[in-house]
């Protein structure tokens, strides 16, 4: 039950508890004014008219046609009179007093809608939207205040990670790159011995594991704070070019590609959606067996499928947080960011992505992004 409907609720009992306390005092008080009436009798000329023609007289004293009615009688009349047009009155005033109670709430509730509607137009791009609510120094005034200043703290954080992940960006890489550099020197010198080779390669190959971890951590710092900007992308056209590029790996691992797309149109971020579809790819090949496929169709939604080992349905959520892996950390080329990118990337473009367990092994990982009522090519 919505909150303005609790609050008239609550109005319409508290008026009809009090309605009904004030038609009991009335019903007491008049029944008290009556007084004692043993021996008392009211007289009327015409039956059908009310009271006010009636006067005490003696019983030898009543004209012709005269009724005589008991004071009791009168008592109850008036008193019952009385009752059912008080409740008559109650009910009316009960529906009027709901129709203005649902008016005042709706009125007391707009600064409430308004906050609210702030909040669902907020994007991690989008922080200078704000309340600026105007009226009274009251406690809704407060709160708009208050989530104003917090919208304020947050446009400030989010500035300063923008400026931490592009400076981390360069001082992360720039090492690595040296370093890799100077290996590669240094194994290019013909008289470098065989354990030297060795070493070099070990090395090469532990530089490649840090610059792809560093690089799935800014994809991932930058997918969670959300889009800069958007164009329109063929999602179809990016599967197409992502599986050409992992066709080698794929090669190297005996895994085939089994690819049914059609058309399909987004609004988003082309590099964002290219990292999350090669990562769908790429872990579809590197957690698969020799001979094993891996299965790409696009219809309704995007689902990546393969042939891998046996993945127990309790340990699927896990897969989505970062560095969780099936294997062991020292059994795969991985680096355990793949899934977590692929949902952050997901949310940031207003997607949504499950995976489950594939009958007889592997995985199903599911990508559902909204697509955009631009007209396609015939």
């Amino acid at each position: 039950m919505k909150l303005r409907t609790r609050l008239t609720a609550w109005y319409a009992g508290v008026f009809l508890i009090a309605g009904i306390a004030l038609v009991g005092l009335n019903y007491l008080l008049l029944a008290e004014w009556f007084g004692p009436l043993d021996g008392v009798a009211v007289a009327r000329a015409v039956p059908d008219l009310p009271y006010e023609t009636a006067e005490m007289l003696t019983v030898t004293d009543f004209p012709a046609g005269t009724e005589a009615v008991s004071a009791q009688q009168v008592q109850a009349d008036v008193l019952g009179r009385l009752l059912w047009q008080s409740v008559i009155a109650l009910l009316i005033a009960a529906v009027l007093a709901v129709w203005l109670g649902w008016v005042v709430a709706g009125r007391v509730l707009a600064p409430l809608h308004e906050i609210t509607t702030t909040a669902h137009r907020l994007e991690a791009e989008r922080l200078d939207q704000r309340i600026e609510l105007e009226g009274p120094p009251d406690e809704l005034k407060e709160l708009a205040d208050t989530f104003d200043g917090m919208l304020d703290r947050l446009a400030t954080t989010f500035d300063s990670q923008k400026r931490f992940v592009a400076n981390a960006s360069h001082e992360l890489r720039t090492p690595l790159a040296v370093q890799r550099t100077l290996i590669e020197v240094a194994l290019a010198d013909p008289d470098v011995t065989t354990d030297m080779r060795k070493l070099g390669a070990h090395l090469l190959d532990t530089n490649e594991r840090s610059e792809k971890l560093i690089d799935g951590l800014l994809l991932l710092a930058r997918s969670d704070r959300g889009l800069t900007a958007r164009e329109l992308v063929w999602l179809d056209e990016v599967i197409e070019d992502e599986v050409e590029s992992c066709a080698t790996l794929a090669a190297e691992k005996e895994v085939t590609f089994t690819v049914s797309v059609r058309k399909y149109l987004v609004e988003g971020d082309p590099v964002l959606l290219a990292q999350l579809v090669g990562n769908l790819l790429r872990n579809a090949v590197l957690y698969n067996k020799p001979g094993g496929t891996v299965t790409v169709r696009l219809d309704r939604e995007l689902v990546v499928s393969n042939t891998g080992p046996t993945v127990p349905a309790e340990a699927v959520p896990g897969l989505f947080e970062p560095f969780r892996r099936l294997r062991d950390r020292t059994g795969t080329a991985g680096s355990g960011l793949g899934l977590s990118l692929v949902q952050s990337v997901t949310k940031a473009h207003q997607g949504v992505v499950k995976a489950r367990p594939n009958g007889g092994g592997g995985l199903v990982v599911q990508v559902n992004l909204p697509e955009t009522g631009v007209r396609q090519p015939s």
